[in-house]
């Protein structure tokens, strides 16, 4: 890529992330364009859909993501690595408002521009929660959608006005239902949840 449309995308991709930021994932392509002072067909040009913008957003958090599931899966027991992962992830959705609704989507449709990037999320979860099982340490009945499913459950209830300020006592409960051992917590007072 050029060096000038190299400039000019990460442009886009800076006023994306505002615009998106602000007004959540449902933003206007056109609004985006217009913050960006060019035209739609240039956005259009460097970003065909609303999916391969917002891939290109989200490509760099579902990468970090990724690599921190791998990094506490090497430094952390294998319930303190579960719970501060899927924190972590819950989290991060709330940088773009209704991001949790496309991930979901995103996840069951292979044409999706977020597909991929959803699956590998999920594989790096489901790794974290086969060791937690293997471990003893969280119910052996569940697998990567249900994690992947309770992830957006979570952030979605943190998104809601009238529930976020329930939203960290709700993560403690289903942290418990999932989480077995009662002393695998880092204070020793839980399920690794705090």
């Amino acid at each position: 890529m050029r060096a000038d449309a190299k400039r000019n995308r990460d442009h886009l991709l800076t006023v994306a992330s505002a615009v998106v930021a602000e007004q959540g994932v449902d933003a206007s392509m056109r609004d985006i364009a217009r913050t960006a002072d060019v035209g739609l067909a240039t956005l259009l040009r460097h970003f065909p859909t609303r999916e391969a913008l917002l891939e290109a957003l989200l490509h760099t958090s579902f990468h970090d993501l990724t690599a921190r599931a791998d990094e506490l899966e090497r430094a952390s027991t294998a319930a303190d690595a579960l719970a501060t992962w899927v924190r972590e992830c819950v989290a991060w959705t709330t940088e773009y408002r209704g991001v949790t609704v496309l991930m979901a989507a995103a996840i069951k449709d292979p044409d999706s521009a977020l597909h991929s990037s959803c699956v590998t999320l999920r594989a790096a979860g489901a790794r974290l929660l086969e060791r937690a099982q293997i471990a003893g340490t969280a119910r052996g009945d569940m697998d990567g959608d249900d994690l992947f499913a309770l992830i957006a459950m979570l952030a979605w209830a943190g998104d809601q006005p009238a529930l976020a300020p329930r939203a960290d006592r709700l993560f403690d409960i289903v942290g418990s239902a999932v989480l077995t051992s009662a002393d695998s917590g880092p204070s020793g007072d839980g399920p690794g949840v705090r």
